[in-house]
């Protein structure tokens, strides 16, 4: 077995392992039910820049001011998907995971949910008359993406533990069968909950004790905000970009091994450019969701839309040709399997370079436009399947749509020299 072979298997053991984790799999599924949301929310926010804005929208026209009263819906809207979405996490992997460990899984998103308010403040600084006060409430730190893994892993924590206790017979109230059956499901799960929520709360507080901080406070504080600088460094993105690259090289989705990782690190990204548009501030958080589809990964993971008008222009055989061909229009809206899988790319010796390396450029030249004034950071979430140019235009304007155009001619530049290696490669079997 050639080095080589001994690579590809390692890969795969490693995204077997990736994929038969549980609890990859059920974040994985549940930032997939969360997306349309986060859509939405951020449209919300470019309806108030475009619509209601008296400085940025329609209406600084005197004709259009009416557009106002409007403002505060898209607000509503905005606030009710994008800084609420911890606690729509929490819910959607309760019950996704509730289901997994067949239990029920409305039950164990409720559970989730209440343990996760028992252990963050309860409370709300206000000021009346000058003087400050405490007013029950969340705080919005603990609604919206600043929650986000503590609010995971906790409901993880809390679902495992919940339904090991609900599989205890002896904790279970037992209701006569007279008593009709949705009362005597809710009795027998009683003590579970109540055992549940009294060690998450008890725990919770002893962590504040001994820390001096809330446990959301502290996991975001000391994990999440470090991860998310480092998915905003070059080192940090390349390098991931570069290991979705070689899942897909031995043949495996690289996007979605990555996704549990990925996503709420970069959706959490979007949440904080909106709420720094919405307080007036300038959004810095380069690398999002949209980010990378748009550019890193722009035309399909690899750069696939690239290699494809490198061969059309300049490979001379014909197989491969007619592979672009195929893969063309896909490629146009960022779908790569037809040529990953019909060239093949996967453990191809030529192509092997440009397609794991090829789209760490991008992503270190999206930092560089950034840091030079030319590309702003996104508050339009910009949706995997958008065709290019379209979705570049919607998330950053002009801008993004000369700088996808620039990375889509560099991926071909990129690509140019394997071509030409396979033309000769084609030659020398003749």
């Amino acid at each position: 077995m050639s080095a080589f072979d001994t690579f590809a298997d390692r890969v795969s053991i490693v995204a077997e392992k990736v994929d038969d984790n549980k609890y990859l799999s059920v974040v994985k599924n549940t930032f997939t039910v969360l997306m349309p949301f986060i859509i939405v929310g951020s449209f919300a926010t470019l309806g108030n820049s475009l619509l209601t804005s008296e400085t940025t929208g329609l209406a600084q026209f005197s004709a259009l001011q009416f557009l106002t009263v409007l403002e505060p819906a898209f607000t509503a809207i905005n606030f009710a998907t994008m800084n609420t979405m911890t606690l729509a996490v929490i819910v959607i992997l309760g019950w996704i995971l509730g289901e997994r460990n067949n239990e029920n899984g409305i039950m164990c998103a409720v559970v989730s949910l209440s343990a996760y308010i028992a252990v963050v403040p309860q409370g709300v600084e206000t000021m009346v008359d000058g003087v400050e006060s405490l007013a029950s409430g969340l705080p919005v730190a603990t609604l919206n993406a600043g929650g986000l893994f503590i609010g995971m892993f906790l409901t993880i924590i809390t679902v495992e533990f919940f339904c090991k206790l609900n599989k205890i017979e002896k904790l279970q109230i037992k209701m006569p069968p007279s008593v009709p059956s949705a009362i005597s499901k809710s009795f027998s799960v009683l003590i579970p909950i109540f055992i549940t929520l009294f060690v998450i709360a008890i725990a919770g507080r002893l962590f504040e004790l001994a820390t001096g901080l809330y446990i959301n406070e502290a996991l975001y504080q000391f994990l999440q905000a470090p991860l998310e600088g480092i998915l905003q460094h070059p080192a940090g993105i390349i390098g991931l970009v570069i290991i979705s690259q070689v899942f897909w090289l031995v043949g495996i989705h690289g996007g979605l091994v990555i996704s549990p990782i990925r996503n709420p690190i970069l959706i959490a990204a979007l949440a904080a450019n909106i709420a720094a548009f919405e307080a007036g501030q300038t959004p810095d958080q380069v690398i999002t969701m949209g980010s990378w589809v748009t550019f890193l990964v722009v035309g399909g993971a690899g750069l696939i839309l690239s290699l494809n008008i490198a061969l059309l222009l300049f490979s001379k055989k014909d197989d491969l040709r007619a592979v672009a061909k195929i893969g063309l229009v896909p490629s146009l809206f960022g779908i790569s399997e037809p040529v990953v899988f019909g060239l093949p790319l996967v453990l191809n010796p030529i192509f092997a370079i440009p397609f794991v390396l090829g789209s760490g450029i991008p992503a270190a030249i999206v930092l560089v436009a950034n840091q030079w004034g030319f590309l702003g950071s996104n508050i339009v979430d910009v949706p995997f399947g958008l065709p290019i140019i379209i979705g570049a235009f919607l998330g950053w304007g002009i801008n993004g749509v000369i700088l996808q155009v620039i990375l889509i001619a560099l991926g071909v530049l990129i690509y140019l020299p394997f071509v030409f290696l396979s033309n000769r490669t084609m030659s020398a079997d003749a």
